[in-house]
């Protein structure tokens, strides 16, 4: 059963479950923009344009372009990995004690 009809027999036949649907756009939203921000560093560190015309030299990413890009995507979801796991952490450690915002 899809995601959006809240699992088992729903009520209303093709009733879409609007909590639900709310959470599938912000985990979309979320994604959209982690995918963004990915794009925008790594390009900005990796793929440069050719400063006498303004444009990139070539129409296909040179081997030392795509083993940056590489790099820079395997370093960025490293990075947010850990963020996360941090997150989880801190925020596990702040419900048992009660105190958030620390």
């Amino acid at each position: 059963m899809s995601f959006l009809f809240g699992g088992g027999a729903p009520r209303d036949a093709g009733a879409i479950d609007p909590v639900k649907m709310e959470m599938a756009v912000s985990e979309l939203d979320m994604i959209t923009d982690v995918f963004n921000r990915l794009v925008h560093s790594c390009h900005a560190k990796c793929i440069q344009p050719d400063p006498m015309k303004g444009r990139y030299a070539e129409g296909e990413l040179l081997k030392g372009e795509g083993v940056c890009i590489d790099r820079c995507t395997a370093k960025f979801f490293e990075v947010n990995k850990k963020v996360g796991e941090r997150m989880q952490t801190m925020g596990g450690a702040a419900q048992s004690t009660g105190s958030f915002g620390r």
